[in-house]
C-alpha cells in the first residue's frame, strides 16, 4: 500500500523541574541554596532515510512524543538532558503545520534532519534565585512545556522525469520497457493508482529517475479522479514527458487530450508550465496513427518536440531517452518553496514564528475574566504554586507584563474572579 499523505501529532519533551534544596554539611555553616536545574527535554527530529519509499509507517503510529528532561537534584546537581526523538521519513517528504498551513521543512537528501517540535528548557533550581537581599530563596521553576502541534506529511516522489497523460495511453508500458520497473499493466483505466519509479540508462551511460504517475482526467486539479494524489508527485520533476495515444482507439482526439492535460497542470500549479515538455506519440503501430500524427503536428505547431514511438514493440525509444538526458543536463532543479535558504544544498525551512506576548482577555457569561496568551500560559505552567515565593513571583511577572492594567481597562474590580487555565484567583486593585 502506497501512502503519501498523513496527519500526525508531535510533541517536544518537557523540561525537567528545578529543585529547592539547601546545603546541610556538618562543618559548613549557613550552607545556602543548593537546588539544581532541570534538564532540557528532547526535540522531535525528522530524518531522511533513503530506504523508505512511502509514509506507510505513520498509518499505524501517529503520536510522537519526546522524553522530558530529568529533574534537578540536591547538592547543585543538574538533571540530564533528554535524547532527541529521531523519526525516519522517506526522501521527498514535506512537513506542514496543520493549523497554519506553513511549510516547516522540505526533506530530500539522505541523512537530512529537521527539528519539527522543539523541546522545553529545564526549570531553574533555587540556587539560581539567590540574591544578597534573599540569600536562601524557596523558589524554583517547573520545566518549560515542549512544543506540540499537528503536522501534515506529504510525500512528493523524487523523480527527474514524470510521465503524464490520460489513463491507458501507455505510460506504464513505456516505463517497463526503458527501465527495470515492473508497474502493473492492464487494458483498463487507472491501472496505475500509485506512482511507479524506475531508473533509466541511455546507451551512452547517462541515467535518470523516471516516474510513471497515475492517469489524469479533466478536473484533476480539483481532486477529480486521482487528482491531487497524482499532481503532488510531479512537482519535483525537471522534465515532463507527455504521453499521447495517437491511435485514437478510444474515440478521443489526441490534440484535445494534449490541451486538457496541459490545462490541468497549469491549473494545479503555474510553475509546472516552466518545465520543458517532450511529447511522446505512442501506439504508432496501430491503424490511423500516422494520419492522426500529421493532423496533431499541424495543430501543435513546429516548436513542439514530438517523438513517434511504439512502447509495445520498442520502436523509436532511443531518441526519446537521449532527448530527456540532454534536457536534464541543462535544466536546473525547480525549488518547491522560494523562501528556502539558497546557501545550502540540503536546506530546512524553519518557520516556527515566535509567539507574540499578546494578552488575551475574554469574559464568561458568569462574569469571570478569562486570561490567555502564549507567554502568560508558559509562565503559569513553569510556576510552582506549592510555595509562597513561587506565587509571589508569578504575581510580579503578570504585573510586569501589564496584565493588571489590561484587566482594569476591561472593567475588572476588586473581588472579581480571574481564571487562567485551571487556576482561579481574585483581582485586587
Amino acid at each position: 500500500m502506497f501512502v503519501d499523505h498523513v496527519k500526525i501529532y508531535v510533541k517536544g519533551g518537557d523540561g525537567g523541574d528545578g529543585m529547592v534544596a539547601f546545603r546541610r554539611e556538618k562543618f559548613v555553616p549557613n550552607g545556602g541554596p543548593a537546588g539544581g536545574d532541570g534538564g532540557h527535554g528532547g526535540n522531535v527530529v525528522f530524518q531522511v532515510e533513503e530506504g523508505l519509499r512511502t509514509l506507510m509507517d505513520f498509518r499505524y503510529k501517529r503520536h510522537f512524543k519526546a522524553d522530558r528532561g530529568e529533574h534537578g537534584m540536591s547538592k547543585g546537581m543538574h538533571g540530564k538532558r533528554a535524547d532527541d526523538l529521531i523519526v525516519k521519513v522517506p526522501p521527498g517528504t514535506v512537513v506542514m503545520n496543520e493549523e497554519t498551513g506553513v511549510v516547516i521543512a522540505d526533506l530530500v537528501e539522505h541523512g537530512q534532519q529537521a527539528i519539527i517540535a522543539k523541546s522545553g528548557r529545564g526549570g531553574r533550581g533555587n540556587s539560581r534565585f539567590a540574591t544578597p537581599a534573599n540569600p536562601a530563596p524557596e523558589l524554583s521553576e517547573k520545566g518549560e512545556p515542549g512544543q506540540e502541534l499537528n503536522v501534515i506529511l506529504e510525500l512528493k516522489v523524487l523523480a527527474d522525469v514524470g510521465l503524464v497523460g490520460f489513463p491507458s495511453v501507455g505510460k506504464s508500458t513505456l516505463l517497463s520497457v526503458v527501465s527495470a520497473a515492473k508497474p502493473k499493466i492492464g487494458a483498463y483505466h487507472f491501472t496505475t493508482i500509485v506512482p511507479n519509479l524506475g531508473m533509466v540508462e541511455t546507451d551512452d551511460h547517462r541515467s535518470f529517475a523516471m516516474a510513471d504517475l497515475p492517469g489524469l482526467i479533466e478536473g484533476a486539479h480539483e481532486g477529480v479522479g486521482l487528482g491531487h494524489q497524482f499532481l503532488r508527485h510531479i512537482e519535483r520533476t525537471r522534465v515532463i514527458v507527455h504521453v499521447i495515444d495517437m491511435s485514437g482507439m478510444e474515440g478521443r482526439d489526441p490534440y484535445e487530450d494534449y490541451l486538457t492535460i496541459n490545462d490541468e497542470l497549469k491549473q494545479y500549479n503555474l510553475r509546472l508550465t516552466e518545465r520543458p515538455q517532450i511529447i511522446v506519440a505512442n501506439k504508432m503501430d496501430m491503424p490511423d496513427a500516422e494520419e492522426n500524427l500529421e493532423i496533431f503536428r499541424e495543430k501543435v505547431g513546429g516548436d513542439a518536440k514530438i517523438f513517434p514511438v511504439s512502447a509495445v514493440s520498442r520502436q523509436g525509444l532511443k531518441p526519446v531517452l537521449f532527448e530527456i538526458a540532454d534536457l536534464l543536463e541543462v535544466t536546473p532543479e525547480f525549488p518547491l518553496f522560494d523562501d528556502l535558504d539558497e546557501e545550502s544544498d540540503a536546506t530546512v525551512l524553519y518557520k516556527h514564528q515566535s509567539e507574540a506576548d499578546s494578552i488575551e482577555i475574554s469574559r464568561d457569561p458568569d462574569g469571570t475574566f478569562i486570561l490567555g496568551g502564549y507567554a502568560i500560559e508558559r509562565i503559569f505552567k513553569m510556576t510552582d504554586f506549592s510555595r509562597e515565593d513561587g506565587v509571589r513571583r508569578f504575581a510580579r511577572q503578570l504585573r510586569g507584563m501589564g496584565v493588571d492594567e489590561a484587566l482594569r481597562e476591561r472593567g475588572a474590580q476588586n473581588g472579581d474572579i480571574v481564571r487562567l487555565l485551571e487556576f482561579e484567583f481574585e483581582f485586587v486593585d
